[in-house]
């Protein structure tokens, strides 16, 4: 949130500056992928990593429908606000900057699934329920609590609607399954999915 906020007060003075404010997206990737790295012996449900195949296919047929849904075209008050291209990676000439896709598919895929999830899904769904979260089974989380915690995510995408199915959809199959890598897979599948079409799309505004 603090990077957040520094970009949006660089952004008028980068152009002045010569600063590539873009590349403020890596620190956004960074930090928190530091803070899990210092606590990871905290996050002990992610010591028990999948082992069966079924569950893992549906997991990413889950992260594939979500994708599907995101980019269904949908009418105006489906929409959180306007949609703007927060991070276009293109040069002066308009070819494409690889280094500033890597970075940003580094964090979509890899560091916002697994924080996210640990965030919406292990933490707030289950404190919504019960207040020592860490002792609640996830197969224990009542209705109410998987959608209210889903309906606090929706408020956090500018496409709302499809937000609320994504977050539905990861915490049935955090519930159901009993392991959030399974949630994380699904979230990291589609924004592997959203990630390759933005870029040959060019559909910035979904980044």
């Amino acid at each position: 949130m603090v990077v957040l906020a520094i970009r949006g007060f660089v952004a008028d003075a980068s152009a002045i500056a010569g600063v590539d404010t873009r590349w403020l997206y890596l620190v956004q990737v960074v930090v928190p992928l530091a803070a899990l790295l210092a606590w990871r012996a905290s996050y002990r449900e992610l010591a028990v990593l999948p082992r069966r195949a079924r569950p893992v296919f549906i997991s990413i047929g889950a992260g594939i429908g979500v994708f599907l849904l995101w980019i269904t075209p949908v009418p105006g008050w489906m929409h959180l606000g306007a949609s703007v291209a927060s991070f276009v990676p293109v040069d002066a000439g308009g070819a494409l900057r690889w280094d500033l896709i890597a970075a940003r598919a580094f964090g979509a895929v890899l560091v916002v699934p697994l924080m996210e999830e640990l965030f919406w899904r292990s933490f707030l769904m289950r404190w919504i329920e019960q207040r020592d979260f860490l002792s609640l089974a996830p197969a224990s989380v009542s209705r109410f609590a998987v959608l209210a915690s889903s309906l606090v995510f929706a408020l956090a995408h500018e496409l709302w609607l499809a937000g609320l199915v994504a977050g539905l959809v990861y915490a049935q199959l955090y519930r159901r399954l009993g392991n959030l890598w399974y949630a994380v897979l699904a979230h990291a599948t589609t924004n592997l999915a959203l990630g390759g079409w933005v870029v040959s799309q060019r559909a910035w505004p979904y980044w």
